[in-house]
């Protein structure tokens, strides 16, 4: 049986490491692609603790495929369609995997970057309940800690937390009440994934820090290490 060699665009929040564990069960993942972007801001990628996708990436036991931009709207597709060309290249890829699930701008333009690049687009979270996706997440053993607010009522008590059951229901409670994305779709939050089942080792963590200010804020991990499981 042939398998798809898959890149996976990876931010090492809990939506790509979910959707690179649902591509690894069917097809065969070659290698991981991070943007580092320079702006916090950024309308296509994750920002927070972006750069611990390295050892991310060494705990899975995954090349990794890492490409700067300076995060300029529509600019920064350029600097991701390098990093798409460069995996296709060392690493013989057939298709790209996103862990999007409801955001129409970044899926449709991974979509017609790969369409120019012949490349296959697999979005494996597209539409899925997302209060289903995190009850999943807990109970597959998915360590996942929320690393940026950027919503009200979102304070910084949030910041560091793990998603556990508690959270799910806190975060219902928010989408009835204020409309947010229980999964952050909306960008009111991000997370970092510390551990998961198809990680060989799991992400410790050594030293921190928390800005925050309102209803805004991140964890910015500055130092970590790899823990035996």
């Amino acid at each position: 049986m042939m398998f798809m060699k898959l890149g996976v665009l990876f931010s090492g929040g809990k939506d790509s490491v979910c959707a690179l564990a649902k591509a690894m069960e069917k097809e065969e993942v070659v290698c991981l692609i991070s943007i580092i972007s320079h702006n916090p801001e950024s309308y296509m990628f994750h920002t927070p603790n972006i750069e611990l996708t390295s050892l991310q990436a060494r705990a899975i036991g995954l090349p990794l495929i890492q490409h700067s931009t300076k995060g300029e709207k529509e600019k920064e597709l350029g600097d991701l369609k390098h990093a798409i060309e460069k995996a296709r290249d060392e690493f013989a890829i057939e298709g790209i995997v996103t862990g999007a699930i409801e955001s129409v701008y970044q899926a449709t333009r991974v979509q017609r970057m790969c369409h120019e690049l012949g490349l296959w687009c697999y979005n494996p979270l597209w539409k899925k309940d997302q209060v289903e996706l995190l009850n999943e997440l807990v109970e597959t053993g998915f360590h996942a800690i929320v690393s940026g607010i950027f919503a009200y009522p979102l304070t910084e008590h949030w910041l560091g937390k793990n998603i556990d059951k508690d959270m799910i229901k806190e975060l219902i409670k928010l989408n009835r009440k204020y409309q947010i994305s229980p999964s952050g779709e909306g960008g009111e939050l991000e997370t970092t994934v510390l551990d998961a089942p198809l990680f060989k080792k799991r992400i410790v963590l050594d030293e921190w820090g928390i800005e925050a200010k309102g209803h805004a804020g991140v964890l910015s991990i500055t130092r970590a290490h790899l823990g035996n499981k």
